[in-house]
């Protein structure tokens, strides 16, 4: 098979996005990648940490070779403003979006195989005046699809029917054609993307006690219940609500797949404990494929030199897994 091609965007300049992406010139690796950045960061970075890396503009994707130690293929995006580790700016957030829409259409026009996300800031972005809730969501406006986003680690798999939202929202937020869509997102991900020929998903309710049977909540027999009966009229095997707070036990992960939890911090928190900077987050339902690392920006890290690459290095592995089980996805 060819080599597949990544493009990986850097994230917010005053994180660690820059320095994640130096860590990538420390080795070689089998496929064609290049970064959405600016050169003057990249280089500037470099020089505070200390890392020996060799720039190579390209002015268009095509023009992107295999990756070599030593050496960053860079698609460049230059910011307007100054950038200093830990510093956000605002005035930068239009080129750090550039980056992305650069990646994304790269991979929209079969330029790339898949794009690979450094952090970026949210705050930073609204603060600008952008309205803007994630990656996830600013993918889907851009590429079409829906999105469900999915973070992955060793024996691991945590999808969430709601993303960026505050705690009070996320009850009127499930219902229950938002349920069934991203079940049936997720089972078909398992399918086609984790070559899962019947892939066995735990639900995860939305109350305590996943409601205990009406007393600590509506939602599982009003609006979760029924949507499961319909999924597994439709062949999928799908579990009954479960309590989270039992849910993540080893015997009950044992014969599972997948988790899908009803919002952010309900399944998260687990996943990174079980497997931080070295999980990967997925975004399923969209026409491309994406992935990213699991972490923020870690402004304190940023020009230290002490990041870690692991997720990133994962991102990108999992991007190529994908890719290669899907040559025809566009």
């Amino acid at each position: 098979m060819p080599m597949p091609c990544i493009a990986v965007t850097a994230g917010d300049p005053a994180g660690i996005g820059p320095d994640l992406c130096l860590m990538l010139s420390r080795q070689s690796l089998p496929l064609r990648l290049f970064v959405v950045a600016d050169p003057e960061v990249l280089q500037q970075r470099a020089r505070q940490t200390g890392m020996d890396c060799r720039l190579k503009i390209i002015s268009r994707v095509e023009l992107a070779g295999p990756h070599q130690a030593g050496q960053l293929q860079v698609l460049p995006v230059n910011m307007p403003a100054a950038v200093q580790c830990g510093q956000l700016n605002a005035s930068n957030s239009k080129a750090v979006l550039q980056q992305l829409a650069l990646a994304a259409d790269a991979c929209l026009q079969r330029q790339a195989d898949a794009m690979v996300t450094a952090p970026i800031h949210k705050g930073i972005i609204n603060d600008a005046g952008i309205p803007f809730s994630g990656h996830t969501e600013w993918l889907a406006a851009r590429t079409g699809g829906y999105p469900v986003m999915m973070l992955a680690t060793e024996g691991l798999r945590v999808a969430l029917a709601t993303t960026h939202l505050p705690l009070r929202e996320v009850a009127d937020a499930i219902t229950p054609q938002r349920l069934k869509q991203v079940v049936e997102i997720l089972h078909s991900s398992l399918q086609q993307d984790f070559k899962l020929e019947n892939p066995r998903i735990l639900i995860a309710g939305l109350n305590p006690h996943a409601g205990e049977d009406g007393k600590l909540g509506q939602e599982e027999l009003s609006i979760m219940q029924p949507v499961i009966e319909q999924l597994r009229q439709q062949g999928m095997n799908v579990s009954d609500p479960m309590p989270a707070d039992t849910l993540f036990l080893p015997q009950q992960l044992q014969q599972a797949d997948a988790v899908l939890a009803m919002y952010h911090d309900q399944g998260l928190p687990v996943l990174k404990h079980v497997g931080f900077a070295k999980a990967v987050n997925i975004t399923l339902g969209l026409p491309i494929i994406r992935t990213s690392v699991d972490h923020g920006t870690a402004l304190p890290l940023a020009g230290t030199g002490q990041a870690d690459p692991g997720s990133l290095l994962t991102a990108i592995d999992t991007a190529c897994k994908l890719a290669s089980n899907n040559p025809g996805r566009l």
